[in-house]
């Protein structure tokens, strides 16, 4: 039949699933991995009661509000402007924001998104981070409207222990921590005689004391914002010793967690360094079989006036046009092929039908007509041929002849 819109998207009708890479090829060596949990808070320990002495007030000094910046540990959710649709399901993911999932701030300051990449958000305000979320799927082309939300606090925080309620750790969140929110939030002050017992705050090496019986009574002093790192401890003892050997077990504390989250990431490297090593050397092993004709192909065929009789494989993952096969193989010389006279033929898939041929005529002359093959797709085990020019068939019937008249007229001068 010749080529025409109905014939071709009749042929194209055929029933066909390019082969596929295999899956080492869509394997990424990525892992957001589990860090390990820090060690309890100790016990405030215990000293003997000593003489009274007045508090001195020393308050640290005041704190202008900052936006938060999201921190190591952190568990961000990405969700879409529109409810029920999440960022994930824009990368093949699990609807994060129904089930809570989202991603946590890895030790290199990034989050890893899954078929997207990489986005660093560690240092970043809210405002921040979206941007260069905005530029991460703007470069993988996917919609930019997302918006990010801080589902757990984790890398500020500040601890709160001594005559409290019940000694915690309190993380900052996006509005700034006051002493007097940490106090509440560690169960209140615990203390019988207010007038007798001191707040100390630890910060950067410095130790700064409010008494408490001030402290009640002065809404400022409530109001002080807290800076991430700083430890609180409501000390009765009226002496610094106890406030000091809490303050060197909470730096121990956090020494042991930076050196544990070490431990873990470098442990995270090495496994991915494994995995990208196993997936390399299953895509190595692929292309090798591949060189070596060890792996199934699905072919298509060119004979008659072709650049070279050959098979050409049909590509991964997507369909080959005719105009891909002919172009990819060298296409063919008109001055030997005639581009009036291009045919595919289409074995039929049916066994019942063995031996039946289904044959497209090109008539590549016109311009109009060609603009077909691109839309022509190629099936497995189709022949493309190309008839010979008319003058060509002459020529090589004359070259055919030539010999045998010559070799007569010898036979005849030797006789």
């Amino acid at each position: 039949m010749t080529f025409s819109s109905q014939s071709v998207m009749m042929a194209n009708r055929a029933p066909y699933t390019p082969q596929s890479l295999p899956e080492a090829f869509y394997q990424t060596a990525t892992n957001e991995g589990r860090m390990r949990q820090a060690a309890a808070l100790p016990e405030a320990p215990v000293v003997p009661d000593e003489t009274f002495r007045e508090p001195v007030m020393r308050p640290p000094p005041p704190v202008e509000p900052e936006p938060y910046r999201i921190g190591v540990g952190d568990r961000v959710l990405l969700a879409t402007e529109s409810a029920g649709t999440t960022v994930e399901e824009l990368s093949g993911l699990l609807a994060a924001q129904t089930q809570r999932q989202g991603f946590t701030v890895r030790d290199d300051g990034t989050i890893s998104i899954p078929d997207i990449g990489q986005a660093r958000l560690a240092g970043l305000t809210l405002e921040e981070a979206e941007n260069e979320l905005f530029d991460v799927l703007i470069a993988n082309e996917l919609s930019p409207a997302v918006a990010l939300e801080i589902a757990e606090f984790n890398a500020h925080k500040v601890v709160v222990g001594g005559a409290v309620g019940s000694p915690t750790v309190v993380p900052i969140t996006l509005q700034p921590l006051t002493l007097g929110l940490a106090v509440a939030a560690a169960g209140g002050l615990d203390v019988p005689e207010p007038r007798f017992a001191t707040i100390r705050i630890f910060r950067n090496g410095t130790l700064y004391q409010i008494p408490v019986d001030t402290f009640e009574d002065d809404a400022d002093l409530q109001n002080l914002i807290l800076r991430s790192g700083d430890a609180i401890f409501v000390d009765l003892t009226y002496d610094l010793d106890k406030a000091l050997s809490y303050f060197q077990q909470q730096i121990d504390i956090i020494s042991l967690e930076r050196e544990s989250r070490r431990q873990a990431f470098s442990e995270l490297q090495a496994e991915i360094g494994f995995r990208q090593a196993a997936l390399n050397e299953r895509r190595s092993n692929f292309r090798t079989r591949l060189e070596l004709g060890a792996e199934p192909r699905d072919y298509v065929y060119l004979s008659g006036e072709v650049a070279s009789q050959s098979r050409v494989p049909l590509p991964f993952d997507q369909r080959a046009s005719l105009a891909d096969v002919l172009f990819e193989s060298g296409g063919f010389d008109v001055t030997t092929g005639n581009p009036a006279h291009i045919y595919v033929l289409r074995p039929s898939p049916d066994p019942a039908e063995f031996g039946a041929v289904t044959a497209w005529h090109l008539d590549a002359t016109n311009p109009a007509a060609f603009t077909l093959a691109g839309r022509f797709e190629m099936r497995p085990d189709d022949v493309v041929f190309i008839e010979a020019q008319p003058i060509t068939r002459w020529n090589r019937t004359l070259r055919q002849f030539f010999p045998v008249l010559i070799n007569t007229a010898q036979s005849a001068v030797t006789e």
